[in-house]
């Protein structure tokens, strides 16, 4: 049987953001309870899977064109919203202890509305903050 995958949150570096922000744990703590709830039992049943052997079931799916790389979790919520949250899979991760998925940052938004181009631009600046400082909540 396949060990599960780790769990990470990219926490932002102090030269970057002196506060050392969490962007998942700031987008989860926003959530209602019942949609941060079946974001984590999503993002645990996508760890002890592993990724590699998950299907989605539309609730974990690969990203294309700006945000190749990114896999994400996508949960819709009582409160008519849409919340995705935005990961990266480190499969050679020996600083992080083995295989990872790293929660990057979430965004909620109305239902049947596209995502705004500024929260994928942050998703991305994050993820890419994370590749060079590889930061994360300990």
């Amino acid at each position: 049987m396949l060990e599960p995958w780790r769990i990470h949150f990219f926490r932002r570096h102090r030269d970057d953001d002196p506060a050392e922000s969490v962007p998942t744990i700031e987008f989860l703590d926003a959530l209602p309870v019942a949609a941060r709830a079946e974001v984590i039992a999503v993002l645990e049943a996508v760890a002890a899977a592993p990724p590699p052997a998950f299907s989605g079931g539309g609730k974990w799916e690969a990203m294309r064109g700006d945000m190749a790389g990114f896999y994400e979790v996508r949960v819709r919520g009582s409160d008519r919203r849409n919340h995705r949250l935005f990961c990266v899979l480190e499969r050679d991760a020996a600083d992080l202890g083995g295989p990872s998925i790293v929660c990057i940052s979430g965004l909620s938004k109305p239902l049947r509305e596209a995502a705004k181009p500024r929260d994928y631009r942050r998703a991305v600046a994050f993820r890419d903050e994370f590749a060079a400082r590889r930061t994360v909540l300990d």
